[in-house]
């Protein structure tokens, strides 16, 4: 049926008619109403987590509209001044993200990069976010778009996207799937930790599975295996790229489960799955469990190693793959009206993506927390350089769910310990391996949903059919060849629905003359956490990481004696956040504050100095609008500003045209409660 019609179709049809007749599951997914007994998180009965491979958010979705994508009109600068798309490779030579010019790209198997602990933090340079392509290769710049995509695309538009969802650690598959299973990588030094590659030796620290065993919470790990232990004592899954689980099952290097035998929970419930004897494969028993009404209350899957989208895999054979898995799951829609599926990517590979994640300060002259930070920082080893442990660079995260419909962006920082926590909030297991900082700067993913409003539109998705794999062969590698000349990528243009957050973020000013210093104050607002990343456009020691848990705040002072007096300051919060600082911190005159009112944001513009000054407002927009504001000597101005017809996003620069030195910009968006939409800037022209 011709896509045109098919949608016409869902329009007219009763749901059951359209589905049977267009024999496409991955529509129900779309369409089957919600569980909706109390409109709260306990309406969810079953959990399934579906962790995919190497793919960074900007790789994936950097061009999807809505999003903070290509067309983030506030991006990082680099240490040259340049907007952080501006890559250089060794040579000097300038490499922007590009569209590799290769027939039907999502099925091209396209290079694996290099993606450990050291090329990593190399990659991100300390927060200066500048060596990618000498750390990576050109190929990290290479991105895909919603024609070589369109399932992924299509599942973003159908239900939520998360855009500030991070790996959890710079580096490899295991450390961030040991995030995902138990918290941390042994960041205590205790059970074989820490462990910053994919060394599988053996550990023996708890992992959450054990956890929710013992508190009589139901779970199990769906995947292809298998014959069991080796000689070697490893685990003996099938060298089959289409039947083997790939080692991504990293619960079977702990101790605990490698010496289990049938009858113990670890290896009835991690360590089986299929055999190659019985032909019996994953969908079949997942179909089975949703049929018979023993899907368990958390489940992991494990896709083979072909159906991972692991590049030198095509993305496109993992669109097949999870189109079966939503298949299983809507098998019977009384299952699925229970059910929250998180579809997301281990790690990002070596692809770039243009955020900073938010990491914890290594030392004093780094930054500060008001979050316990002491476990979150690698010292170095003789092998392994130091840095923290994260987070990582962001990764693709889809909330498919009854719960999550409708094209929504969910712009709350989150890591893979996330998943975790909204486990702990279901089912009150807690994981005491998350470390404070992480909970601080990470939320708990429950902000992707809305339980009290299911909606029950149908929602129409492509077909699958024609991405499963024609042939059982790993192709040769596809390098791509970055242009001659580079330009930044074209974000989809348009705006899509954000799910409400809890930020209510400020930073404050504060100059002292007589010392020449420039005090920045820090918080996230009495709600939610975040982290703060601040560059200097005129000092070369930078850049420093502030964080502040809820309801805190932390200060830093910079001076500014050996530069005449001189700071040019910017900060970088969530969801957009931006607050940019210009002066002579050895002046005694204009300063000015921002809060979040309501649903606007009001400015307070204090003169402690000795003359009267005038300020302008330039609004970014509203193109061409300008404020005034006349401030008399040691007296205060407050004024507010309607942010009705930018949907409550706001861009403000304030200068004083008698000291052309003088800047502050406040930039961002006001949280009220209440669903809004993404960043008109985000694609403008």
């Amino acid at each position: 049926m011709p896509d045109v019609n098919r949608r016409r179709f869902l329009q007219i049809a009763g749901a059951t008619t359209a589905f049977t007749a267009l024999s496409a599951s991955i529509q129900r997914a779309a369409a089957l109403p919600a569980h909706h007994r109390t409109g709260s998180i306990e309406d969810v009965e079953h959990i399934v987590v579906l962790m995919q491979e190497n793919r960074s958010f900007d790789h994936y979705f950097g061009t999807l509209r809505g999003v903070r994508g290509f067309g983030d009109p506030r991006p990082v600068t680099l240490p040259g001044g340049k907007p952080v798309w501006h890559q250089k490779d060794d040579t000097g030579t300038e490499i922007l993200p590009f569209h590799p010019d290769a027939d039907d790209l999502g099925l091209a198997f396209v290079q694996d990069l290099p993606h450990g602990w050291n090329d990593t933090q190399a990659a991100l340079n300390g927060g200066r976010h500048d060596r990618w392509v000498p750390a990576k290769g050109a190929t990290s710049m290479a991105y895909l778009t919603r024609d070589d995509i369109p399932f992924h695309y299509a599942l973003a538009d159908a239900f939520t996207i998360c855009d500030a969802y991070h790996c959890s650690f710079p580096g490899s598959t295991d450390p961030n799937r040991y995030y995902l299973w138990s918290g941390y990588v042994g960041n205590d030094g205790t059970g074989g930790g820490p462990v910053l590659g994919n060394d599988e030796k053996g550990y023996s620290w708890t992992t959450y599975p054990e956890r929710l065993e013992r508190a009589g919470v139901s779970w199990k790990i769906y995947q292809d295996v298998g014959d069991g232990l080796d000689a070697a004592g490893g685990w003996g899954w099938i060298q089959d790229a289409y039947r083997g689980n790939y080692g991504d099952n990293s619960l079977l290097y702990f101790d605990q489960y490698r010496t289990a035998r049938p009858g113990d929970p670890l290896y009835d419930k991690a360590r089986t799955g299929t055999d190659a004897r019985t032909g019996e494969g994953l969908f079949d028993r997942l179909r089975a469990d949703v049929k018979n009404g023993t899907l368990p209350q958390v489940s992991w899957i494990v896709a083979p190693e072909a159906f991972t989208e692991h590049p030198n895999w095509p993305a496109n054979y993992g669109a097949w793959y999870v189109s079966q898995v939503l298949d299983a799951l809507t098998g019977v829609p009384e299952v699925w009206a229970k059910t929250v599926l998180f579809l997301t990517y281990d790690e990002n590979d070596g692809f770039f993506d243009h955020v900073v994640p938010p990491f914890p300060p290594a030392s004093a002259a780094q930054g500060a927390s008001t979050a316990d930070a002491g476990s979150d920082v690698f010292p170095g080893d003789g092998g392994n350089v130091p840095g923290p442990y994260g987070l990582g660079p962001r990764v693709p995260m889809l909330v498919v769910s009854p719960w999550s419909k409708g094209g929504y962006v969910c712009s709350e920082t989150f890591d893979h310990t996330s998943v975790i926590r909204f486990i702990e909030r279901r089912f009150g297991v807690h994981e005491p391996n998350i470390s404070p900082w992480r909970r601080a700067v990470c939320g708990d993913l429950t902000s992707a949903f809305d339980f009290s409003r299911p909606d029950t539109r149908p929602v129409p998705l492509p077909d699958t059919a024609g991405y499963r794999p024609p042939d059982r062969d790993r192709h040769p590698d596809y390098v791509p060849a970055p242009p001659a000349r580079g330009a930044l990528p074209r974000q989809e243009r348009g705006q899509r629905p954000t799910r409400p957050l809890k930020y209510a973020p400020f930073v404050d000013a504060s100059a002292d003359p007589a010392a020449g210093t420039l005090t920045l104050t820090f918080s996230s607002g009495p709600h939610a956490g975040a982290a703060f990343l601040v560059t200097s456009a005129n000092r070369d020691d930078g850049p420093w990481t502030y964080t502040t848990a809820a309801g805190t705040t932390v200060s830093g002072t910079w001076d500014a004696a050996d530069r005449g007096g001189a700071h040019e300051l910017t900060v970088h919060g969530p969801d957009g956040f931006l607050r940019a600082f210009k002066g002579r911190a050895g002046d005694a005159g204009p300063e000015v504050t921002a809060r979040h009112t309501g649903a606007d944001v009001e400015l307070t513009f204090t003169n402690q100095g000795t003359k009267a000054v005038s300020l302008t407002v330039a609004d970014a927009y509203h193109k061409g609008r300008k404020y005034v504001v006349r401030v008399r000597p040691g007296t205060t101005v407050r004024r507010r500003f309607d942010l009705a017809a930018s949907r409550r996003w706001y861009d403000l620069t304030v200068v004083a045209p008698s000291d052309t030195g003088f800047l502050r910009r406040f930039a961002g968006h006001v949280e009220n409660g209440q669903p809004g939409v993404s960043d008109p800037a985000i694609g403008a022209e």
